[in-house]
Parts: C-alpha cells; structure tokens; sequence
C-alpha cells in the first residue's frame, strides 16, 4: 500500500496534465480537420479544450509547487548562506498558502453559487460545476503539495540538511 502510495504521489499530476494535455491536442485536432476539410466546426470541441486547459493550469500550479520550478528571481538565495535559504523558502510556502486558502475560500463560494442555479456550458449544455471544480481542485492539491513542501524544510532545517531548491531549467 505505501508503495502505491508513494506512486500517486510521485506522478499523480503528471497522469492528469497528460490526460488533459492529450484531450486539449486531439481536440483541437480533430476542429482544424473539421474545419478546413470538411468545412463544418463546433462549439463542444472548443470548450472542451477550453477547460481541459483550464484544469491542465490549475494542476500544473501544484507541480510548479511541488517542484519548486515557479517563477522566482533567485538572485538573492546565490548569495545566503544555505541554513538561511530554508527560511526564505518557509516564507514564500507561508505566503503561497495564505494565497490558496483566499483563493480556494472564493473558489469553492463561486463552484456552491453555480451548483445552485444549476448553470451549464454553452457548446455543451452540461453541469458548468464540472468546470469550475477546476479551481478548488487545484487549490487544494496546491495547499497539500504546500504542506508537503514545509513539511520537509522544517525536516531538512531540523536535520541541518540543504532544503531541496527545486528544478532548474538550465544549469
């Protein structure tokens, strides 16, 4: 069990942003088909990408978290001592999750108020929850890939370890 465990969350997001990412390419490869050789479009096959991309975002903010890999300027943890660099790092976590419990608190208000009118999509014409679902979902695996992220600098600060800085994009 710990192994499958360890599995999900080693490549969880990594399944859903290829499920969502494949959707998004077939998609809209099937509407260009669709549309300059057999001269005929739909509405579904655009919002279908639309919120395939949508979710495809919201997930990709908890990897970026999970990873470390978020837009950062980090000129200035070249310069710190590495003991300090965990604290800098317990800031930004602190700060992201005040971020995501504002952002999932509005999210969540906005996913209840469409859940009851009972709104749907345009193209589609199905429940608009199913999409809108995308925010507090994202926000919630942001906050447990935060917490998983303070978890261990405070382990690693404890330890006196290097707190893990994230991937680099080009070294």
């Amino acid at each position: 069990m710990r192994k499958i465990l360890t599995q999900l969350d080693k490549n969880c997001e990594r399944w859903l942003l290829l499920i969502f990412y494949t959707m998004i390419v077939s998609t809209v490869g099937v509407e260009v088909v669709r549309r300059f050789v057999l001269s005929y479009s739909s509405i579904w096959g655009e919002e279908i990408a639309r919120y395939a991309f949508i979710y495809l975002v919201w997930i990709g903010l908890a990897v970026a978290v999970r990873d470390r890999s978020s837009i950062r300027i980090d000129v200035l943890l070249q310069v710190i001592p590495t003991k300090f660099k965990a604290f800098f790092y317990l800031l930004g976590d602190i700060v992201m999750v005040i971020v995501a419990v504002f952002a999932l608190f509005y999210s969540v208000e906005t996913f209840l108020t469409s859940m009851k009118f009972s709104s749907v999509t345009h193209g589609l014409r199905i429940a608009n929850t199913w999409f809108l679902f995308a925010v507090p979902f994202g926000f919630s695996l942001t906050l447990f890939r935060l917490f998983q992220s303070i978890f261990n600098d405070v382990n690693a600060l404890r330890k006196g370890e290097p707190v893990f800085e994230g991937k680099k994009l080009f070294d």
